[in-house]
């Protein structure tokens, strides 16, 4: 993943966002070492933790899995982050946290398994302060409504849903050239041999499902 996403060492990847595409988005962040950062589907905080080293900027990571947090714990302390990040169990639509507590919030290929998308949107909307914001990376279809797709992407419209829950200013951007860097990973991925490894079967079978449907998918970052 990290080979082919070009990732720096010290990330582990929770999504499919490329080493330049972290670069963009931790730009778009504006994040400054008085800044509380919320990630929500952190996973192994690999994303999360390069925006808090590079700005300085409070981090807490939110996700479902807390064998990802126990990882994601491990590497903040590696890294010598674990005094400004912190991990709690929690979900897309219910994170836990007070209102108006994040600066800005990020949530990276993580937003379209909400159940459903609309309180996954309210909470992001509750989570911001007043001026704060959003930078979310994900994908729609191409068509909305085609079948080829699973059901949690079939209708997934981005600037409905967030505007639709207050948020304002929604910029929406197509990034065919990171769909491109996806495909490769994914093409890679399929001639991998498992060879018992459990993680690289899921891995394969992941890449073969992701093929089948990229031809009806566009690559979106909002802001």
């Amino acid at each position: 993943m990290r080979e082919w996403l070009e990732l720096p060492p010290e990330v582990q990847s929770s999504g499919y966002l490329t080493g330049s595409g972290l670069v963009e988005v931790l730009g778009l962040l504006r994040l400054t070492s008085q800044s509380t950062l919320v990630e929500l589907g952190c996973g192994r905080g690999g994303y999360g933790m390069a925006a808090a080293r590079a700005s300085g900027a409070g981090l807490m990571g939110i996700d479902f899995s807390d064998a990802a947090l126990t990882e994601a714990r491990h590497r903040a302390a590696l890294l010598h982050v674990d005094d400004v990040v912190e991990f709690r169990l929690g979900d897309l639509t219910s994170t836990g946290l007070p209102a108006n507590s994040a600066d800005a919030v990020l949530c990276i290929d993580a937003f379209h398994f909400a159940e459903p998308h609309s309180a996954a949107a309210a909470e992001l909307g509750r989570l911001l302060r007043p001026g704060g914001r959003l930078v979310l990376t994900s994908w729609e279809p191409a068509e909305p409504g085609d079948p080829v797709l699973p059901e949690r992407l079939r209708y997934l419209d981005l600037s409905h849903e967030l505007s639709t829950a207050g948020l304002v200013d929604i910029d929406l951007e197509l990034r065919p050239d990171w769909s491109a860097a996806e495909r490769a990973l994914w093409e890679a991925a399929v001639r991998l041999d498992p060879a018992g490894d459990p993680a690289i079967a899921d891995l394969v079978d992941e890449a073969h499902g992701l093929l089948a449907v990229a031809s009806s998918l566009r690559r979106v970052l909002v802001t």
